[in-house]
């Protein structure tokens, strides 16, 4: 761990929403590594195979299982708590599920926020927030050129629509709570993350590519793929994840300076398509076959999409650690050790996370 993650971080309290899902579970891994105390707040796991309950998440934070959209307990939940840092996770992340629950996936993504700010609101003392979004609530042109953090915000399925929703009430709490001309009033930093596609260990959601190649291949199977040619800014969840930490930690040194959005992602041209991440799995794999399914029914997902990290690296010092070529290769190792058993899970995501920041 870096010296200046762990100087922020341990002994510090840090109410982190989401952290039964995939990114919240290696998150709430990360924050006891570097002795933070944590409160968690989420639904329970949606699949009976989860990696929360595979690195033993109950023993590493006080853990509340609880709705988003609980406005009342939600409040007393952070309230009761007073923690200096919150990083908001939980969401409905899938975009394809958004088409089957839209008002669910809007209630969820921005009402949920509001309420994550409301509590945010009553602490008493100072607070630190990193609310995440992702690279989806720029309205997509479908062009080659990345996008910036005041582009134009959108979205077209209701999954990106809802983000960028999120991001206009983050916006308005901003200026009308938490005003930075006015923080050593209220001394609260909200600060938001924007980052693109990610793929890691202990991922079982539904329409997940590296999962379903991974299960796929470990049931012998042929993996059958979507848009073979759309291309994604991929890379490994402990990439973004390092990030926001990254950006709580600055927010914890200047307030002021740093509270406000941040793209993280891989650099411009490490890009690969579907088809290119497939190729790289199998072959990390060492074994397994793939063809193309294209259904001209299916729901709209955007086709290129690429985010422009210039600011995060130039305010935050922020830079990729690994390669997509390597998060493929990270991701299928963490796999394979779990379907042969080879390593207890718990240790092996331990050892990822160790061998990730080692990088640093």
């Amino acid at each position: 761990m870096t010296a200046e993650l762990i100087n922020t971080y341990r002994g510090k309290k840090v109410f982190l929403t989401g952290h039964t899902g995939f990114k919240g579970a290696w998150m709430l891994k990360i924050l006891h590594m570097l002795g933070a105390e944590v409160k968690g707040y989420a639904l329970a796991p949606e699949q009976d195979q989860n990696l929360f309950s595979l690195i033993n998440g109950d023993t590493l934070c006080q853990s509340v299982i609880a709705d988003l959209r609980d406005h009342d307990r939600l409040i007393k939940e952070i309230t009761s708590f007073q923690p200096d840092f919150v990083f908001h996770l939980a969401a409905q992340p899938l975009v394809r599920l958004s088409y089957d629950i839209p008002a669910y996936t809007f209630e969820v993504n921005a009402i949920g926020t509001a309420n994550v700010l409301d509590g945010i609101r009553q602490l008493e003392g100072e607070c630190k927030a990193v609310m995440i979004t992702t690279d989806k609530v720029y309205h997509n042109n479908e062009w080659v050129y990345p996008y910036r953090e005041d582009d134009r915000l959108g979205g077209y399925d209701p999954y990106s629509a809802s983000k960028a929703c999120t991001e206009l009430v983050i916006d308005s709490y901003r200026n009308s709570f938490f005003n930075l001309a006015r923080y050593s009033e209220h001394q609260k930093a909200i600060a938001v993350g924007r980052a693109g596609n990610v793929i890691g260990g202990g991922d079982w959601s539904k329409d997940r590519l590296l999962p379903d190649i991974a299960v796929a291949i470990s049931q012998h199977r042929e993996v059958i793929i979507r848009n073979p040619v759309s291309v994604r800014p991929w890379q490994h969840v402990l990439e973004p994840l390092s990030a926001y930490l990254l950006l709580g930690s600055k927010l914890a040194a200047g307030p002021v300076r740093y509270a406000q959005a941040y793209n993280f992602g891989p650099d411009a041209d490490d890009t690969l398509t579907v088809q290119q991440m497939v190729e790289l799995a199998i072959d990390a794999w060492g074994q397994g076959g793939y063809r193309a399914e294209q259904n001209p029914n299916q729901p709209h997902e955007a086709g290129l999409l690429k985010l422009d990290i210039s600011k995060a690296t130039a305010e935050l010092g922020y830079k990729p650690s690994t390669s997509a070529a390597n998060a493929v290769s990270m991701t299928i190792d963490w796999y394979k050790n779990h379907y042969n058993q080879t390593t207890p899970d718990d240790d092996f995501t331990q050892h990822q996370i160790n061998q990730f920041f080692k990088l640093h």
